[in-house]
């Protein structure tokens, strides 16, 4: 069994994952969250759109190993694309679920001033999400759906 000091060393250790270099969690893993007490609060903005904000504390499912993964106040910046479906259950309430892929754009370590994007020799916020929302229109676009085929499986892998 791996010791808590050795699995710090390895989530800190250099990863390559078809030519792409990272650190953190190896490629398989995953992470089940609760999200209590959780605030959406949405605004309309046009016709079919809506502005949000969701803030919540997310507690891990099964405790994490002391002293593992990331250091106390790390801080992730994420870029979320996702497919939400709301069932309305009565006057005040909706069953929503919701799929998607989030990517990670940046993070900032204890110690740093800023995040990772705002660092020379590294590419800015802007750059990186204009490079995932365009990743994702070209598979889009070069893929061949049914006329009633799901997007939603196309996109986040699911079968």
């Amino acid at each position: 069994m791996q010791s808590n000091e050795g699995k710090v060393k390895f989530y800190d250790k250099l990863k390559d994952y078809n030519g792409q270099i990272y650190t953190g969690m190896k490629i398989g893993g995953s992470h089940k969250w609760h999200y209590n007490n959780g605030t959406w609060f949405e605004t309309k903005v046009a016709p079919n759109q809506w502005t949000f904000n969701f803030q919540s504390t997310k507690t891990r499912f099964h405790s994490a190993p002391m002293d593992s993964g990331a250091k106390l106040n790390t801080k992730y910046h994420w870029y979320i694309l996702a497919d939400q479906i709301a069932s309305k259950l009565n006057k005040d309430s909706y069953m929503t679920q919701m799929k998607g892929i989030k990517y990670k754009v940046g993070h900032k370590r204890p110690q740093w001033r800023t995040f990772s994007y705002n660092y020379p020799e590294q590419n800015s916020y802007k750059e990186r999400v204009i490079k995932i929302l365009e990743d994702t229109l070209n598979k889009l676009k070069n893929e061949n759906l049914p006329r009633n085929g799901s997007i939603t499986r196309f996109l986040f892998n699911e079968i």
